[in-house]
């Protein structure tokens, strides 16, 4: 194994190259979008795990002058009532921009000698006993021993590698977000807060720099057809939030009031699972795989874990048939836990009034449980540790 095309230049894809390089093997990252696209998307959070994954591959300093530490969730109900804040541990979680981790691991890849080429769409892509060559909407090719499909949720080489690959499953929510500025929250500085709505989730971070970063759910029970939601006019989607979150007795009407510009909004899906990821010489991993609820916390840190296990299967299993198998069985168990808890959480957002009653219920008795009874059914997506001088089995 000696070059390696990767097709999608986002988190997944440029940590990979990074990944590979570590392992021995050559690299070139091919990105849809130039890099004016960077600007798309609001923030993520790196979970613990993640932000160790990325420590093995010397990325600490990189993300770490990114955000800023969340260590700490807050809940309370959409009638104000505060059910507790409970610690992650002694290490923190990070919260940062995407388009800001977006470009500082594009330029982290290059400072390291990795080719990383615009506007380059995969099309097709050709695999043999001895090669694979990749097609792109500009016309170009580049041949390479493995391609490697980092190209998210709508997949070009998921559809490569199996056409008949199921489709996404549609999670009945929407999401948005965005940035208030001069305004007060009561809150923990860094710390999440979750607000359990009435008719919505809602959840913001008293950011520094006299910022509140926030995020909100709105329900949407049927599937829109494509491009319905993006082109909801922005006074009627305003209105729309304003109206979910103005019967609760939170900040959520105020922090939304503050937020200047236009307000993202764009539908959830998830894979629960996905039959093939590889066959002959092309191979997926990230979202492309296993695409994650954002109500799971780990849909970055699920791509991060997949490039190191990929760059350690193909440096030690030296038949790549098998290194590739090797790679989906380290995963494929993990990954879809993680899109089922995912898929849990976000549940739990789309409530009947009855539904709401049981959910504060639960919720009420899970917060008042010693070491918090959350934090402790979730730690092992959390604690997951790999590491990189371990031959894989």
């Amino acid at each position: 194994m000696t070059k390696v095309v990767i097709a999608g230049g986002g988190i997944g894809g440029t940590v990979t190259a990074m990944a590979l390089q570590r392992a021995g093997i050559e690299a070139v990252v091919c990105e849809a979008y130039d890099q004016s696209a960077d600007g798309v998307g609001v923030y993520l959070q790196i979970a613990l795990n993640g932000l160790h994954t990325l420590g093995l591959l010397g990325l600490d300093d990189v993300v770490g002058e990114l955000g800023f530490p969340t260590n700490a969730m807050s809940m309370q109900l959409g009638s104000g009532e505060k059910l507790g804040e409970f610690v992650l541990g002694d290490e923190s979680q990070r919260t940062m921009k995407r388009a800001d981790l977006y470009q500082a691991l594009r330029v982290e890849a290059e400072r390291r000698g990795i080719e990383v080429q615009y506007g380059k769409r995969i099309v097709d892509a050709d695999s043999g006993p001895h090669g694979v060559q990749a097609r792109f909407a500009d016309g170009s090719t580049i041949e390479a021993d493995l391609l490697v499909g980092a190209d998210g949720l709508k997949s070009r080489v998921r559809e490569l590698i199996d056409p008949a690959a199921p489709l996404a499953r549609y999670i009945p929510l929407l999401n948005t977000g965005g940035y208030a500025k001069g305004i007060s929250v009561d809150a923990t500085p860094g710390a999440m807060n979750m607000v359990m709505g009435r008719k919505a989730f809602f959840a913001y971070y008293a950011a520094p720099g006299d910022e509140v970063w926030w995020f909100a759910n709105p329900p949407m029970r049927r599937e829109p057809a494509p491009g319905v939601v993006e082109s909801i006019p922005q006074a009627e989607w305003r209105s729309q939030l304003v109206e979910l979150f103005a019967g609760d007795g939170t900040a959520a009407v105020d922090i939304i009031d503050a937020t200047p510009g236009d307000l993202p909004k764009w539908p959830t899906y998830d894979y629960p699972n996905v039959p093939h990821w590889h066959r002959d010489r092309m191979v997926i991993i990230g979202d492309a795989a296993h695409a994650v609820s954002p109500a799971s916390g780990q849909g970055a840190s699920m791509a991060i874990e997949d490039s190191v296990v990929l760059a350690k299967s193909l440096r030690d299993v030296s038949d790549l048939g098998a290194a590739l198998r090797t790679y989906e069985s380290a995963r494929r168990g993990r990954v879809e836990r993680v899109v089922a808890q995912g898929k849990k959480n976000g549940d739990q957002k789309v409530l009947t009034p009855f539904r709401r009653i049981v959910r504060d219920m639960i919720l009420k008795r899970m917060m008042a449980k010693p070491q918090n009874g959350m934090a402790e059914e979730l730690r092992w997506m959390w604690d997951h540790r790999l590491d990189w001088e371990t031959p894989v089995a």
